[in-house]
């Protein structure tokens, strides 16, 4: 998806849309027109996308096309856990905004990018085959060569970057963009090292369904990890469950009836008691200011479930940071330069950012007439991602690791947390903001 992205962003800039452009993916979707077919149950891997997102997607023309399609805007989130010491609710109105985020499936997103691409002016070409090997000289003078050089000698003085595809072709790049996911092969063919760690935890995602609409984003802190119930449309909603491993392994295999029962039990007083409305408000009235609409919104409990509607996928969770994300002629985004904890669904947010951010450094550079592969000119690219990347990244991570632990002073912490965060609305509305792509920190701004 974020490689589409950069693509139909460079798409949309007078000074890149007439780039020679390769896409080299061997999706088998990727090639098809109208993949998403009608009438069937939403795909289990979607996204939440953020407000900040959603304007990204409409300067490069792609979401027009996503209104095309099945997509559900959700403008309440409520957050609590298992506890039943406090919960947190948060109303787009709160900022003056009509949504908080809008949830769509992946292949969506990438199919509305990819009409934008057609039609572009650029000139592209899908390669449906995977990276075998990418090769890069050092660079050397141009004397001697004819007024139009060829590709190969380009390559020998170190213009051009090497690839060869997994089907015979060989590619010549000014730059490659590595958006090939969390275990890139550019980023492994660059040489470029990550750091991280694996997180205890599995998350099963799958698509129910329910009697009613749901219109709101929920998610509850358990014992073992989160549990998210978005919305879709269609009165269908995406279930993200983060556990451990072995529970997740029982989870992926039991019935659906047992499954479903799991599931409302973790939405509902499972786990321990739901939490009650309180006027801590009047206590915080010193820190509070004008309350926000939230501040008073009661407690609900979610939308039952009523049907599993697709399979329940699992997969491993973890946290990798790539220690740069630029080399000669090679440039890392989204997945391949850094992965979050997918608890506040931030990763496919921090990834379009990134893909505006490096589209927009290499409009810059041609701008200027430099080289769009030159490391000085990618720099600009890193030094205005990384830091963005790397604050997300430590939110997320305090937060998993401290919804983590089961223990007394620690759970009044959260709770005081909760209540903060429900009726302290200076903070409310820094969280908010931060959490639909505003770059500043809610403590620190």
């Amino acid at each position: 998806m974020v490689g589409i992205a950069l693509a139909a962003s460079l798409a949309s800039k007078p000074l890149t849309k007439h780039l020679n452009v390769a896409i080299i993916d061997n999706n088998p979707l990727l090639g098809r027109k109208n993949i998403i077919e009608k009438g069937h149950p939403p795909d289990p891997r979607v996204s939440t996308v953020t407000p900040a997102t959603i304007s990204f997607l409409k300067d490069i023309g792609a979401w027009k096309y996503i209104e095309e399609q099945r997509h559900a805007y959700f403008d309440k989130m409520q957050v609590w856990d298992y506890t039943g010491l406090g919960y947190t609710r948060y109303n787009a109105n709160d900022v003056h905004q009509d949504v908080l985020g809008c949830v769509v499936e992946n292949k969506v997103l990438q199919s509305s990018q990819l009409s934008c691409v057609q039609e572009s002016d650029l000139q592209k070409t899908v390669y449906p085959a995977r990276l075998n090997a990418m090769d890069m000289l050092p660079s050397s003078s141009l004397t001697g060569l004819s007024e139009v050089p060829s590709s190969t000698d380009l390559f020998m003085r170190g213009r051009l970057a090497k690839l060869e595809l997994s089907d015979g072709n060989h590619v010549y790049a000014k730059l490659v963009v590595g958006a090939d996911g969390s275990k890139s092969r550019v980023r492994e063919l660059a040489g470029i090292k990550t750091t991280g760690w694996n997180y205890s935890q599995n998350a099963i995602i799958c698509t129910v369904e329910h009697t009613v609409e749901n219109y709101t984003a929920w998610q509850r802190f358990l014992p073992n990890g989160p549990i998210a119930l978005l919305p879709i449309g269609d009165k269908f909603s995406n279930i993200v469950w983060t556990m451990d491993p072995k529970e997740a392994s029982d989870r992926k295999l039991m019935n659906e009836d047992d499954f479903i029962k799991a599931v409302n039990e973790a939405l509902d007083s499972g786990y321990g008691p739901n939490p009650e409305t309180t006027s801590s408000r009047d206590s915080l009235s010193w820190l509070t200011g004008d309350a926000t609409i939230s501040a008073k919104e009661r407690f609900e409990t979610p939308p039952k479930v009523v049907k599993l509607s697709s399979e329940r996928m699992m997969f491993p969770l973890s946290l990798r940071h790539a220690k740069d994300y630029v080399s000669k002629r090679v440039a890392l985004v989204g997945d391949s330069a850094h992965t979050v904890h997918p608890l506040a669904g931030q990763g496919v947010n921090l990834g379009f950012a990134d893909a505006c951010a490096l589209s927009k450094a290499i409009s810059e550079g041609i701008a200027l007439g430099n080289d769009i592969g030159e490391s000085n000119l990618l720099k600009r690219y890193e030094a205005e991602r990384k830091p963005a990347n790397i604050a997300m990244m430590a939110v997320l991570d305090g937060i998993q690791k401290m919804y983590s632990v089961d223990f007394g002073p620690l759970n009044a912490l959260r709770a005081a947390a909760f209540h903060g965060a429900h009726y302290i609305s200076p903070l409310k509305k820094r969280i908010i903001s931060y959490a639909s792509g505003d770059q500043s920190l809610p403590l620190f701004s």
